[in-house]
């Protein structure tokens, strides 16, 4: 793995603009929570979106990108993506592979994952309708860009995202 000066949210918001990606940035306190983030929105429709970063027992790690208020179950998740013992990424790992702090975890990180470590997973949902809002690299902020174009600049990045139905893979009947 080569070692890489994380972008910063001035340099990701450029690239957006080189790759000729329409996007939109608010300011606001720095968030940590959905709950958080909701406490400072004006209006905007759109999909918000909640990211987890995580890593299983054979070190693959896994960006997973879904609608803000979907609840989560680790162990259904672990058999959906066929990994044993799903986990949250340590801060440091974080940093390493994303370019981002706890509380700042983005899709736009993968700008960052030069090796492709990380395999992103988006929840299918939030494609569905247009803006998507994502934190910048950083809390204090966020992007608005249509869904088609988180799917363009994560492929710019090196990466085919999985995407998924979480709604179809809540049924407990259900497999993969």
């Amino acid at each position: 793995m080569t070692a890489h000066r994380p972008r910063t949210a001035d340099e990701l918001l450029t690239k957006l603009t080189e790759l000729g990606i329409d996007h939109q940035t608010a300011r606001h306190p720095p968030v940590f929570t959905v709950e958080e983030a909701k406490a400072h929105r004006r209006d905007a429709t759109g999909i918000h979106i909640k990211n987890l970063f995580l890593r299983d027992k054979k070190r693959r790690m896994w960006l997973v990108v879904v609608q803000e208020d979907r609840h989560m179950d680790l162990k259904r998740l672990a058999r959906f993506l066929e990994a044993k013992h799903l986990s949250f990424g340590r801060p440091e790992r974080l940093m390493t592979h994303l370019g981002v702090e706890p509380g700042s975890v983005t899709p736009f990180g993968l700008v960052n994952d030069h090796d492709q470590q990380v395999t992103p997973v988006l929840d299918a949902r939030i494609l569905e309708r247009d803006p998507v809002f994502a934190h910048p690299l950083r809390n204090d902020m966020t992007t608005a860009i249509r869904g088609a174009d988180l799917l363009a600049f994560i492929r710019d990045c090196g990466h085919e995202p999985e995407i998924v139905d979480f709604d179809r893979m809540a049924k407990p009947a259900e497999g993969r």
